[in-house]
């Protein structure tokens, strides 16, 4: 497990704790996989809801994969003051290293108007490689 990455945007706190999968990884084959657990902290004055994110994971060879979809694991969760939510997901790479950023696309619900806060990015990291943040 890595210590958690922070980045607050509007009020609203999003922390990412890194774990890498050596059960589900398989070096040999280039195959490397990692869990992330992320906290999403309404600090705000106004309750909103998470509508859509986006993910840019990258490995390092540079590559990077775009990924948009709908809510977090499947739940566009609705966050009032002082509220939080939380989930785990994850993600493989063909490389023992890499890293993910991204956004969350909001809804302030008292007004209907949407606004991004920021994922921080967040270093993958094996031991299949020197511990190195990127």
């Amino acid at each position: 497990m890595t210590e958690g990455f922070c980045a607050t945007t509007a009020g609203i706190t999003v922390t990412v704790r890194v774990y890498f999968l050596p059960e589900q990884s398989k070096p040999q084959a280039n195959h490397y996989v990692w869990a992330y657990r992320i906290n999403i902290f309404n600090a705000g004055p106004r309750a909103v809801q998470l509508l859509r994110r986006t993910w840019h994971i990258t490995d390092s060879t540079g590559r990077t994969n775009v990924v948009h979809g709908d809510g977090v694991v499947g739940e566009q969760p609705l966050l009032a003051q002082g509220e939080s939510f939380e989930y785990s997901s994850g993600t493989p790479l063909s490389t023992p290293s890499g890293f993910m950023t991204g956004w969350y696309h909001m809804l302030t619900v008292q007004t209907g108007e949407e606004f991004d806060i920021a994922v921080p990015a967040f270093s993958l990291d094996s031991p299949f490689e020197a511990n190195i943040r990127h």
